[in-house]
């Protein structure tokens, strides 16, 4: 049985191959790429924390602060043009993305719009 920390964990640049791209080919990943200087990205860690926990195994989040090392060449590869940005990634393909911080429902009506292309 996975525990939380299976499914929502943090990712670098020296992971992210393994821990989002190779690891989308089991569950879909949602990549959240944050800052900690960034009010919106406090605002919606929480939700989708529980939003994911609430999927029981069927879905895992990344969380990238962007801040931290070579993080922001992420951030330059995917477009990332603000934060917080959510991206969802399926079988190492971007499914889809959105920015800044959203209520809970709107987070599982993205997640439930892209699962049901899984």
């Amino acid at each position: 049985m996975l525990s939380a920390a299976d499914l929502i964990y943090d990712v670098h640049l020296e992971d992210f191959d393994k821990k989002v791209l190779q690891a989308s080919h089991e569950r879909p990943v949602i990549v959240d790429f944050w800052a900690e200087w960034c009010s919106p990205c406090l605002v919606i860690d929480p939700v989708l924390r529980e939003v994911v926990n609430s999927y029981a195994g069927k879905i895992a989040l990344a969380r990238l602060e962007v801040d931290e090392g070579d993080n922001m060449k992420l951030a330059g590869r995917y477009q990332v043009r603000g934060f917080p940005t959510i991206i969802m990634f399926h079988n190492a393909e971007v499914m889809d993305r959105f920015s800044s911080a959203r209520p809970k429902q709107f987070i599982e009506r993205f997640i439930n719009k892209q699962m049901e292309g899984v």
